[in-house]
Formats: C-alpha cells, structure tokens, sequence
C-alpha cells in the first residue's frame, strides 16, 4: 500500500488509520520482528511516515521496541486486546468445561478453533496431563483446507462458497494428503460430512493425530471446531474412529446445546 493507495472514493475512511492497520497486519508467526526499512519497503510508504506510524504504534503499546535493536515487534496491547477479544466469544466460555472434561476422559490434548477468512485461528486450549502436549497455542493459525479443524468448519458449504473462498487452481501444499485442487478438497468434505467429524493421521504434521468435530449454533450453522490431538503418542486408526471419536461428537453436542440456550434435559 503506498500512501496514495489508501482508500479515497469513501470520503469517511481515515488514511492513516489504515496505514497503521497494515503495519501491524505485517508482523505473522513467520515475520515476528521488522525493521522501520522493510517496513516502510513493503508497504511502498515514505521513512518519514513510516517512523511517525511506528512511533505512535509504540507510544501506545501496539509494538515494542528495544533501545539497542532497529527491529520492531507487537507490543502488549495486541496482546491484551486479543484475549479480550477472546473472552467476549460465548461460545469460548461455554466450551471451557466440555473442553476439559473431553481432555481428562480421552487424556489428549483438546482444543476449539473458529474461521477467520481462510484461517482457522485456536481460541481455547486443555493441555494433556498423561502424554505429550500439543504445540499449540492460543491465537495459533492454520489453512482451513490442510487441517481437520479447518475442514470442519466448511465442510457444509455451497460449491458456490467454496468457489469464492478459494478461487486458484492449486491449492497450497503442506504434506501428501494435503488437497491440491477445490474438487480435491470437495471430495474430502463429502466424505467429512457424511461422517459428522474428521480423523487425521500426520495430515497437516508429522506424528499428530486428531479426531475434529463442528460446534453449531441454534440455526445450524457452525460456529466453531473442537478436537482431541495425540501428539507423538500412536493411536490407532479404531480407536480414533471409535472412542475418541465418541467423546469428540459427544463434547461437540453438548457445546452446541448450551449454544441453542438448551440444557440436555430441554
């Protein structure tokens, strides 16, 4: 975005507001530090802007910054507005206790993610007490169409949804069952809905193991994704479709009943 490239035809929208949003949007998992040069080479804008944006994004606690370094990193406020965000969602306050019940019953690592566009981001997370833990945090993002919380999530969209959400050709690549192609991931959501969950095997990597099943709201819809992860522990492809997957549906129904205002008893 260079400095003229901000949105004009709306005569409501603030330039440097949205300079300030892509600033931030820069900083991934991949890219966690920048300096004010990349910054400013990336988005096509003057130093001089650059270094007023990143100032004020500093003052008030956006990114940080050391005296001694050039490179620039979120700050405690990203943070602290993303947990708030994270805690505003019912559905993360509902699933809290199945999520844990679901972790001491099966012993594995349990989870709950919703969409952000092409994303699935992890909002909830019960570590395993019995075996290896799951790497993932909360906040952690994965593509939608390489994982099984992913598949979830869309696994009752239209061709036509579908169509839009992932327009190329090929799809990106992450392991050999990674779907290359949108007929390819059709088919795999075919199958997903048919059965009512997923089970994963090293889908997205190597030596985890997943069993994900869609929480839905009162109209159907879903909402978000729970699962129970081994991590570097076999589990075999049975007991994945069987207890597992029992305990995984199970969880996910009584999520989307306290979702529905509904108790098991009405």
């Amino acid at each position: 975005m260079s400095e003229t490239d901000a949105p004009s035809k709306d005569k409501y929208i603030v330039p440097a507001l949205i300079q300030g949003l892509s600033v931030l949007a820069l900083f991934t998992r991949e890219r966690p530090g920048l300096t004010a040069p990349e910054i400013a080479q990336e988005l096509a804008l003057s130093r001089t802007t650059v270094f007023r944006i990143l100032h004020t994004l500093q003052a008030t606690g956006w990114i940080a910054r050391r005296d001694e370094e050039r490179v620039y990193r979120l700050g405690p406020a990203v943070l602290s507005r993303g947990f708030v965000y994270l805690a505003s969602l019912d559905v993360v306050e509902l699933a809290r206790p199945a999520l844990a019940a679901l972790r001491d019953g099966t012993g594995l690592s349990t989870h709950m993610a919703v969409r952000d566009g092409r994303e699935v981001v992890y909002v909830a997370r019960y570590a395993a007490t019995t075996t290896v833990n799951s790497s993932v945090q909360i906040g952690s993002r994965f593509p939608i169409h390489a994982t099984v919380m992913g598949r979830m999530m869309i696994c009752d969209w239209s061709d036509a949804e579908l169509a839009a959400l992932f327009p190329e050709p090929q799809l990106p690549a992450f392991t050999e069952q990674t779907p290359r192609t949108l007929a390819g991931l059709k088919e795999m959501l075919a199958a997903d809905r048919a059965r009512g969950y997923a089970v994963s095997q090293s889908f997205f990597e190597r030596g985890v193991s997943s069993v994900a099943a869609p929480v839905r709201d009162d109209l159907g819809r879903t909402v978000a994704t729970i699962n129970a992860t081994s991590v570097d522990n076999y589990v075999s492809l049975d007991e994945m479709n069987g207890r597992i997957k029992d305990a995984v549906l199970a969880t996910a129904a009584e999520i989307s009943l306290w979702m529905s205002g509904k108790t098991a008893a009405g």
